[in-house]
């Protein structure tokens, strides 16, 4: 138990440092956003979502799925470093040289001229990227996640000055394309500074064979995953245009925001973490119910309070122009939970060696949205297209619960319970802030400030009760995290 305890103690430990830089990070993308987005319009937000939609499928359908290679190996890495750094720097500049030569084309199938300056310029992204100090994996691997912090705060911070100064002089979309730019450089440059290692060139057949062993599996589901997280934004780009592209990456962005960053966390620190344990499985299961039980808790506030405020957050922060986005946030809203509960599940396959069972999750998620995405799409918009996204996390997530149950031993009414009861609790907290609406109008900052107060003290307190009648508890859960923020 003690050893358990020490790796779930440095696990939050490590923890903190993701947290924190997430918080920072994630404080800088807001106010980038909410200046930005009363600057330029959905218009100019669709057309760099289509310059990154295009980079991120070349990225994805080229993935060597090294990185996850060498943070599962539980052997020295550090003779593959070269080999897995050379491969990336090698295939980045493919990357660019196909982007630069297919922009004309992918501008002419979303019917967007504009767009062909933008795809070959945004290449330079990924190549600044590639050049990054491959030494930035042990950040991970050792959880050594306050080096993580320094390196992805200073990219945040050049992104949101360069971006926020381009906007005021420009009011176009290249404000979005050069800090962008701006913050990769930047990381690629602190990668170097925070870390003494220097890849050089090389190139082991041997090395490279066996690191793509594993990830041939990470490329597979990253595919899948491409097609399921990015599949609908090329549908609704080609089927409706760049501004309703602009709408529903806005309503995804701030409806998916907590689930974004809770899974982010969750894969940073459990798959190293989880690695360090694969070969015990009662160590294994402790820690996973531990993490669902942390991620349940933080993933239904944040979401009841968005669903609620859905419209009066969008008026407030980012003006009127984007509330036709609202009722498409709405759903969105509640695939972030669903999405958030489902990254639980991901990095306990990875850590044990079995990424093949992501791949065949994706797959069943993927064709089920293939097949909900273009009636719904065609026939409701946006609003449509994020009905499916809902419908294809509601048949596959259950799947991956199912499969992760049976492998680790958790019992199915022990996770069935850590789900339920924050999601009743705001279930409870939703119709009381309905309730409130008549006397508190949430129709300024002031106004949200206390409708998100009222509903996360009813939410705690809810849980408390439930803690006392139903045995939920997640006091030393928390307490562990207050304490090692401290």
């Amino acid at each position: 138990m003690r050893i358990i305890e020490s790796l779930d103690n440095r696990a939050i430990k490590s923890g903190r440092w993701v947290i924190a830089s997430r918080i920072i990070q994630q404080v800088f993308y807001l106010i980038r956003t909410i200046v930005l987005a009363r600057l330029l319009s959905p218009h100019d937000f669709g057309l760099f979502g289509i310059a990154l939609l295009t980079l991120s499928m070349l990225d994805t359908f080229s993935q060597t799925g090294f990185r996850q290679a060498l943070i599962q190996k539980k052997e020295n890495t550090t003779p593959y470093l070269d080999t897995a750094w050379t491969i990336g720097v090698i295939r980045a500049f493919i990357i660019a040289f196909i982007l630069f030569i297919v922009a004309p084309y992918v501008a002419a199938f979303f019917k967007t001229e504009q767009a062909v300056s933008i795809l070959r310029v945004i290449g330079l992204a990924i190549l600044f990227r590639s050049l990054t100090n491959i030494a930035v994996v042990y950040f991970e691997k050792e959880l050594k996640f306050h080096k993580y912090f320094v390196y992805e705060i200073a990219g945040s911070v050049v992104d949101l000055v360069v971006a926020v100064g381009a906007a005021l002089m420009f009011r176009s979309v290249w404000a979005l394309v050069f800090g962008r730019l701006a913050g990769n450089f930047t990381r690629c440059v602190t990668s170097y500074v925070i870390d003494p290692y220097r890849p050089r060139f090389c190139l082991d057949r041997a090395k490279a064979k066996e690191l793509f062993g594993f990830g041939r599996w990470v490329l597979g589901s990253g595919i899948l995953v491409f097609l399921i997280t990015q599949g609908d934004d090329i549908v609704v780009g080609k089927l409706i245009g760049a501004t309703a592209l602009g709408f529903y990456q806005m309503a995804y962005l701030v409806s998916n925001l907590p689930a974004t960053e809770i899974t982010y966390v969750i894969s940073q620190v459990t798959f190293p973490a989880y690695s360090m344990v694969q070969d015990n499985m009662p160590r294994l299961k402790e820690a996973y119910l531990r993490v669902l039980r942390v991620a349940a808790f933080f993933s239904f506030l944040p979401a009841v309070l968005l669903f609620a405020l859905a419209g009066d957050l969008t008026q407030v922060f980012l003006g009127s122009k984007w509330m036709p986005m609202v009722p498409a946030m709405k759903v969105l809203v509640l695939c972030g939970v669903v999405r958030a509960i489902g990254a639980t599940t991901g990095p306990v396959f990875q850590a044990v060696g079995r990424p093949r069972i992501i791949t065949k999750l994706t797959t069943v998620k993927l064709a089920v949205l293939a097949v909900l995405i273009f009636p719904l799409t065609v026939k409701f918009g946006i609003l449509g297209t994020s009905f499916a996204l809902l419908g294809s996390s509601i048949v596959s997530n259950p799947l991956a619960d199912y499969k992760v149950i049976k492998l680790t031993g958790c019992g199915a009414r022990r996770f069935v319970k850590l789900v339920v009861m924050p999601f009743i609790a705001a279930i409870i907290v939703y119709y009381l802030l309905e309730s409130l609406r008549g006397y508190l109008a949430p129709a300024d900052i002031l106004g949200i400030a206390v409708y998100i107060i009222t509903g996360g003290l009813a939410y705690i307190a809810i849980l408390v009760l439930f803690g006392k009648f139903f045995g939920y508890r997640i006091g030393k859960e928390l307490t562990e995290i207050v304490s090692s923020i401290r």
